[in-house]
């Protein structure tokens, strides 16, 4: 059964000036720049069945391409960070799409998302560090400049079963506009 999920690619550009945050804090695992994305609906394992539904689904939507503005670092997690991440602006048009990707997810019979659309990039795992760690790192680098980019296709992606971070594989591209 794949695990698949939905989201927009990182320009390798970007994904390259989000790289060089890497390192300086401990207990991190950071992701490799191949792997920066933005989760638009993590789906989870399926049947291939269900798979090949999805993929009909998502080659029906029509909508624009999306201006994306990276506008900062910041942790999930409070107390105990789990993750370190690149915000993203959640613009009316990026919520929207991943509104519609939660609808065509629903109809097609999946449970919810349970979790608030918080858009961002993942760039680090975090095991152990604490939240001094993480908040004199974020200090650091407190001046990261806001970078955007506009999404001009959805990815369908799989993931390995794994503790997370990739690889991840672009299965089907959707474009937008």
């Amino acid at each position: 059964m794949p695990r698949l999920f939905t989201g927009l690619e990182i320009p390798s550009d970007l994904a390259f000036e989000l790289s060089m945050m890497r390192g300086g804090l401990s207990g991190a695992r950071w992701i490799d720049a191949e792997n920066y994305h933005i989760t638009l609906r993590f789906i989870g394992d399926i049947d291939h069945a269900t798979a090949r539904d999805i993929d009909a689904s998502l080659g029906l939507v029509r909508r624009a391409p999306c201006e994306i503005v990276i506008d900062g670092l910041s942790s999930f997690g409070g107390d105990k960070p789990r993750a370190l991440v690149a915000r993203v602006q959640p613009s009316a048009a990026l919520v929207d799409l991943q509104a519609e990707q939660e609808r065509l997810m629903r109809r097609l019979g999946l449970p919810p998302e349970p979790r608030k659309f918080a858009p961002h990039v993942t760039l680090a795992r975090l095991r152990s560090t604490g939240s001094m760690e993480v908040a004199d790192y974020l200090g650091m680098r407190g001046l990261f400049v806001s970078r955007r980019f506009i999404a001009r296709r959805v990815v369908l992606f799989s993931a390995r079963d794994s503790v997370g971070g990739g690889p991840y594989v672009a299965e089907a591209t959707y474009p937008l506009g």
